[in-house]
């Protein structure tokens, strides 16, 4: 005697489930647009500057010239970090390019997060009065010192925390619960608390002076 088929409601939602892309790569594509929407939104005020743009200046550059340069620089620089997260989408399914995109996320978070700390604690301190951050004559007539703490401490390393946090996020999610998660998050957390550590002590002179990202 033949059988029907079971049709009933648990079998087709069932049968609806196989038919979704997996939630990892549904994710991969969310956090992706996300970290190049934050990479744009900081070009677009890089570019902002670049342009001639003076809203928000906690100084006056000693030639405008300059400073239009350096931030359309850093603007065309961070449209390439900004497109970088969407164009590497295609390649986290190709095993060779995949070894090169976890080390590329490594580099940018461990970057990107001991940037945002190093800063924050020196505009802390900077803020607190006990250091004194130093800005070149040949860049800056005149500075005030507390907006510029400000205004980094509000935007700048809040931008290059998250944008640590975002690559390093879709390594983690790549990687999934294994022992190369595990090393990965290990050694970048080892990186980023080893390079703090000495741009924090450079910062109050506790060694020479470091360039730490």
């Amino acid at each position: 005697m033949a059988h029907e088929p079971a049709t009933g409601p648990d079998t087709q939602q069932a049968a609806h489930a196989d038919e979704l892309p997996p939630a990892g790569p549904r994710r991969r594509v969310a956090v992706s647009l996300v970290a190049a929407g934050w990479g744009l939104l900081y070009a677009l005020y890089r570019g902002y500057y670049g342009l001639g743009g003076t809203a928000g200046m906690f100084g006056s550059p000693s030639s405008q010239a300059q400073w239009r340069a350096i931030n359309l620089a850093g603007a065309a620089v961070l449209l390439v970090v900004a497109l970088l997260p969407v164009a590497a989408l295609p390649l986290w399914r190709r095993p060779r390019w995949r070894r090169a995109l976890l080390a590329l996320c490594w580099v940018l978070a461990v970057g990107f997060v001991t940037h945002a700390l190093v800063m924050d604690a020196q505009r802390v301190l900077s803020l607190a009065g006990v250091v004194h951050i130093r800005y070149p004559a040949s860049l800056w007539v005149t500075v005030d010192t507390r907006a510029a703490d400000i205004q980094d401490l509000a935007f700048n390393e809040t931008w290059f925390l998250a944008e640590g946090l975002l690559w390093g996020s879709l390594a983690l999610m790549a990687l999934g619960p294994s022992r190369a998660r595990r090393w990965w998050t290990g050694t970048a957390l080892a990186a980023i608390a080893v390079l703090t550590s000495i741009g924090i002590f450079s910062a109050v002179g506790l060694v020479g002076r470091a360039v730490v990202f």
